[in-house]
């Protein structure tokens, strides 16, 4: 069973910044890919931003040229760098690894509260 720790999250003032990290654990010997997603309250989950093994990433639109997904494939690690936060961005995120194929093959974290608030 593969096992993805999030670490984080916090409070944050609008215009701030915040870094979240997801370390993954287990039996899985390469990623598919690495994502992050969010959840607010009464809003469905939405993917933020994802990264392949080689590099290739995508952004959901309203966070781009403000967060930046990357990732450690040695430590089978994955990062968001989230700066220019806005209280729109208030959400519970998380982390998934794909290790191929359909969702069977998907990992999630346990998630991570981010608040942007003054």
């Amino acid at each position: 069973q593969v096992q993805l720790v999030e670490s984080g999250g916090g409070l944050v003032q609008p215009g701030g910044s915040l870094r979240l990290s997801c370390a993954a654990s287990g039996s899985i010997f390469s990623f598919n890919y690495m994502a992050w997603y969010r959840q607010a309250p009464g809003k469905q989950r939405e993917l933020v931003a994802i990264i392949t093994r080689g590099g290739v990433t995508n952004y959901k639109d309203s966070v781009k040229g403000r967060f930046t997904i990357s990732r450690d494939n040695a430590k089978n690690a994955v990062y968001l760098q989230m700066n220019t936060l806005k209280s729109e961005d208030t959400a519970v995120y998380y982390c998934k690894v794909n290790a191929g194929g359909d969702s069977r093959n998907d990992y999630w974290g346990q998630g991570t509260q981010v608040t942007v608030s003054s």
